[in-house]
């Protein structure tokens, strides 16, 4: 958890940095869920590929009488196999830059699967060391397009340095302000939004 959200849960401010520095220790060795997600959606897939040519191999036996029929059921059974192993690997492809994006994107934007939605997968290479070329210019040409969608560095600053909410005994007026100074970024950047779009 972050700071903001110890403090949104009611700890003080020391109590929620504290807090927050033991929960980022405690993740470092974490891998995060989308890569976890991408090997175990791979494991899976072996083992179904596993247990469907186990159940070839017992089919082959039982018809081992007939050479010609033999001959037929194997290739049948290879053409089978090299197309399954083809959507394995179309589909590993699929997952890996998925979760290349999504690294990409955690904390910058406003919805993840929103602005995922927008990357031309047909143009991004994966390569064999796992990195993927073409992520980072198409990143920047959604941002530079769609900026609205991002979380500015501005936001992000204002949020990790003030809690939302009212505290007893804080200084209405400055909460006051900082909502007016938010909602004047944000009409700011919606107003700047539509006059790119005109």
């Amino acid at each position: 958890m972050t700071k903001e959200e110890f403090v949104a849960i009611g700890l003080t401010e020391d109590m929620a940095t504290k807090a927050a520095e033991a929960s980022q220790t405690e993740l470092k060795g974490f891998i995060p869920k989308v890569r976890f997600d991408e090997v175990n959606d791979a494991k899976k897939k072996a083992e179904d590929g596993l247990k469907e040519r186990d159940t070839q191999i017992e089919t082959l036996k039982k018809t081992s009488g007939d050479s010609e029929t033999l001959k037929a059921q194997i290739e049948e059974l290879q053409k089978a196999n090299k197309e399954a192993d083809e959507k394995y690997q179309a589909d590993l492809k699929e997952t890996r830059l998925s979760s290349a994006i999504k690294l990409a994107l955690t904390g910058k934007v406003h919805d993840d699967d929103l602005v995922a939605g927008l990357f031309d997968k047909t143009k991004l290479i994966l390569g064999d060391d796992g990195k993927v070329t073409g992520l980072d210019e198409q990143l920047s040409s959604i941002k530079e397009s769609k900026a609205f969608l991002f979380k500015t560095e501005n936001n992000q600053n204002q949020n990790q340095n003030q809690g939302a909410g009212f505290r007893v005994g804080a200084n209405n007026n400055q909460n006051q302000n900082n909502s007016e100074g938010q909602e004047g970024g944000l009409k700011s950047a919606l107003s700047a939004h539509f006059q790119q779009s005109k």
